[in-house]
């Protein structure tokens, strides 16, 4: 689970950036750009062998910008005449931004320089024409400006564009190539440009720089995003702005760069720390990344403050990271702890799932099932966590007295959801009780479902011998005694017939371990397991993939083969490592089923930013790449739901629509993304389209949306 915080993105205009030419460029940013593209870093080298001993690159490169450097001018030199025009124009406009940058500039670049009083008093260009681009320039119209100057060059060839005009309208239209490759997610063109033209990296235009690291990190160039916000941090004073840096960077950085930035944590003019206000949000934000990553170790003043949030407001979601948190380090008394607490708060399916792990782990499967049942139902994980709890709770030898309402529902849920090992584990427990017919029904139902089943096939056999029934041992003996010892054996042991308590062997029962420990990441109905199974054409045999081994000794071919066979087994993990021999393979058609099977398997075990780089290791064809692609975008749009980001859960769930029809499961989570950001007339159009095809589901959201119009009746 995580926690958005959103920071508001200021727009700043290119005379902003403008600005910034002679604002000096700190030594480590330059590198960090520079350093990106390759040409420029081989550029830059040039300029400081060049250089004057002792002085910086940043300085080198911007005097070269503005002209060749020079010594100090006698004393006698006129004063430089400095060009006003864009005061006037700034001011006029009552862009107060923009004038102030202005200034900015031009007492840089002529120290002895005073600004007028009154910047509308400044006198007009005498030159129309150039007054013109003047006012072209400071309305954003570059072309127009470009165009204008065309045309004054051909008219008069011996007319010089001032270079004052041309430096500003070159680095504008950097500015708008970068807002705009940006915008389009070309982040290689971002840095590119970026690059090409360092004076733009200055805290005058923050929303440049702010785009700069978000580029960096999408090109998976973690520690040169940290720097750009580090640079911010170290270099820029407005107080806004510092915060919303380190609001954006908390939603990329992983949690041991982001302990790098607080560390520039300033005191402000109250004598507070100016991060005070987004702190209970970073720490939520810290824990939630222990919450994914087991091995990560979240300093204890996080844990304390969420723990102090989860005691004291009244929201189970600060419970729940903690719950998951010490789940993921078997800290269980802990973790039962502020499971409970969340589910006293809010009772969900997160909470129950999570509280029923712990139960299963600390051998309390009766009270686990009973926790859980309601919610059963509420996602894949949900589920395969009940069965989990059914499993081990019919598995405990001697048998608890269970009810018999108890018995009912775990055995219409296993039927219903047609569930292997609980079957298996209803077989041992009828067999426990002494009815071997009854326990001969379940083997059978569980081998149905799950045909290489060998305990299954084990316990079938061993209760039909109890009956007497030769013939059947005969046939379970005849498909399973080149695959089982133990039934190939069975006629010729010396004591006679199983006893009726034969227990299951290990792989019968069901380890907490075994259960999924996190929320589903992917809604019910995905086409993982379809794509899957019907992907290669070459048979599988099950029969070969039982076994533990390194796929690594196999040939590609084999490696394929295992791979999907493990699949058709619900093990993704060992199907990925299978796969990814199987992409050594020299023929490409192997490269490519390869890839596709690793990324299915990925996506299963819901590691979904995985999937997306296994999709990208070998070309697709155009069906299995929308299939793929599809499938992620579902999954990030739930993960993103899951976090709170909902406009992002929106973003991802409209570019799933350009490549395939909305699921009506994937419409109510669209519904309930409007919904949590109070656009309700949105929510409710969605949720009246899915109700009409009966989904229940949509039909709740339209009763949440019409709920919050009681609340908030204006907001529609």
């Amino acid at each position: 689970m995580k926690f958005p915080i959103v920071a508001s993105m200021g727009v700043v205009t290119a005379a902003i950036a403008a600005a910034g030419l002679v604002g000096k460029l700190p030594e480590g940013l330059a590198n960090v750009i520079v350093d990106a593209v390759p040409e420029r870093a081989a550029f830059s080298e040039r300029h400081l062998a060049t250089a004057p001993s002792g002085e910086p690159p940043d300085v080198v490169q911007l005097s070269q910008a503005q002209g060749p450097a020079t010594s100090e001018p006698p004393r006698d030199t006129p004063p430089p005449r400095v060009d006003e025009s864009a005061l006037r124009y700034f001011a006029s406009k009552g862009d107060t931004a923009r004038l102030e940058a202005e200034i900015a500039r031009l007492r840089a670049l002529y120290p002895n320089w005073t600004p007028p009083k009154n910047p509308l008093a400044v006198p007009q260009n005498s030159d129309a024409q150039l007054e013109t681009m003047w006012r072209l320039y400071s309305e954003g119209r570059y072309a127009e400006v470009r165009k204008a100057i065309a045309e004054r060059q051909s008219a008069d060839p011996d007319w010089q564009v001032p270079s004052d005009l041309l430096d500003r309208l070159n680095v504008a239209e950097a500015r708008a190539r970068l807002v705009n490759a940006s915008d389009l997610k070309q982040y290689e063109t971002v840095i590119q440009v970026g690059a090409g033209t360092p004076s733009l990296l200055t805290c005058s235009d923050i929303d440049v720089l702010w785009r700069v690291a978000e580029a960096f990190a999408e090109t998976k160039r973690p520690n040169r995003a940290r720097d750009a916000y580090l640079y911010i941090l170290k270099n820029c004073d407005n107080e806004p702005e510092r915060l919303a840096t380190v609001q954006k960077a908390a939603s990329i950085l992983s949690y041991s760069s982001m302990q790098d930035l607080l560390s520039y944590e300033r005191t402000n003019a109250a004598g507070a720390l100016e991060f005070e206000s987004i702190r209970d949000d970073l720490a939520r934000r810290f824990v939630a990344a222990g919450d994914e990553d087991a091995t990560l170790e979240v300093d204890p003043k996080y844990l304390q403050r969420v723990e102090r949030l989860a005691e004291t407001e009244g929201s189970a979601s600060d419970a729940l990271l903690l719950g998951w948190y010490q789940l993921r380090r078997k800290n269980m008394s802990e973790a039962e702890r502020w499971f409970r607490l969340a589910r006293d708060k809010q009772d969900s399916a997160p909470a129950s799932q999570g509280l029923a792990l712990v139960l299963i782990e600390r051998k309390a499967p009766e009270e686990a099932e009973k926790v859980l049942y309601p919610w059963r139902d509420a996602s894949s994980d949900a589920r395969a966590t009940y069965f989990a709890a059914t499993a081990n709770l019919i598995a405990i030898d001697p048998p608890v007295a269970l009810g018999a309402d108890v018995l009912h529902r775990i055995a219409q849920e296993t039927m219903k959801s047609r569930d292997a090992a609980t079957a298996q584990q209803f077989g041992w427990y009828a067999r426990l009780l002494g009815q071997p017919a009854t326990a001969v029904q379940w083997f059978s139902t569980a081998l149905r479902w799950k045909p290489d089943d060998e305990p299954s096939a084990y316990g079938l056999a061993i209760s039909r011998n109890e009956l007497g029934d030769r013939a059947g041992v005969a046939e379970i003996q005849r498909l399973w005694a080149a695959k089982s010892d133990r039934i190939a054996r069975l006629g010729d042991e010396e004591d006679g017939p199983p006893k009726a308590n034969a227990a299951p062997p290990e792989s019968a029962t069901i380890a907490a371990g075994s259960a999924p420990i996190r929320i589903a990441t992917a809604p019910e109905g995905a086409p993982l397991g379809r794509a899957a199974r019907g992907s290669p054409a070459a048979p599988r045999k099950l029969s070969g993939c039982r076994t533990t081994i390194d796929p690594r000794g196999l040939p590609p071919r084999a490696a394929l083969a295992r791979g999907w066979c493990l699949m058709d087994l619900n093990r993704p993990l060992e199907a990925a490592q299978a796969f990814e021999v199987a992409l050594r393979a020299p023929a490409s058609k192997l490269r490519e089923d390869a890839a596709y099977g690793q990324s299915l398997a990925y996506l299963r075990a819901g590691l979904t930013g995985k999937a997306a780089v296994a999709a990208t290791r070998s070309p697709q064809s155009l069906a299995r790449s929308n299939e793929l692609q599809t499938a992620i975008l579902a999954d990030r749009a739930v993960a993103a739901f899951d976090a709170g980001r909902y406009n992002e859960a929106l973003l991802f769930l409209e570019q799933r629509r350009q490549l395939a029809t909305e699921r009506t499961d994937l419409m109510v989570l669209r519904g309930y993304a409007y919904l949590k950001l109070k656009r309700y007339a949105q929510a409710k159009q969605i949720f009246e389209a899915a109700a009409a095809t009966g989904n229940r589901d949509a039909i709740r959201g339209l009763s949440d949306v019409l709920a919050e119009q009681q609340v908030w009746p204006r907001k529609f």
